[in-house]
């Protein structure tokens, strides 16, 4: 059973990883590295392996752009932020996914017919 509690886990945060990438880089610029760590802050255990395809994705899709910053600690990093375009989705998003969470809470308060019928 652990197995597959985990497994379903971590489709979840799949499926949202991207969401909230995109939301937190609306809040300021981010570093790659900044992004990660301010996830697992949140308990969402995000790995450079996962962040980066995502953010190349969202660069692609011309939803955020990135800058080369000066380093005092090592090379130049990338810093992302988010297009106009990227705040419009976003705004999207947010709408879908409080529907999507009003939904799930309704069904999950749902009582059972029998419970009804009582």
């Amino acid at each position: 059973m652990e197995k597959i509690l985990s497994r379903k886990l971590s489709q979840m945060k799949k499926g949202i990883l991207e969401f909230v990438t995109l939301s937190l880089i609306s809040k300021k610029e981010f570093y790659g590295y900044d992004i990660i760590t301010t996830l697992r802050g949140y308990d969402l255990n995000v790995i450079e392996g996962t962040l980066y395809p995502i953010l190349a994705r969202l660069r692609k899709e011309g939803l955020i752009v990135y800058k080369w910053i000066e380093s005092t600690k090592g090379p130049p990093r990338k810093y992302y932020s988010i297009t106009e375009d990227g705040e419009d989705l976003l705004e999207k998003l947010v709408v879908e996914f409080n529907k999507m969470i009003s939904t799930v809470d309704q069904v999950l308060k749902m009582k059972t017919t029998e419970d009804n019928n009582e």
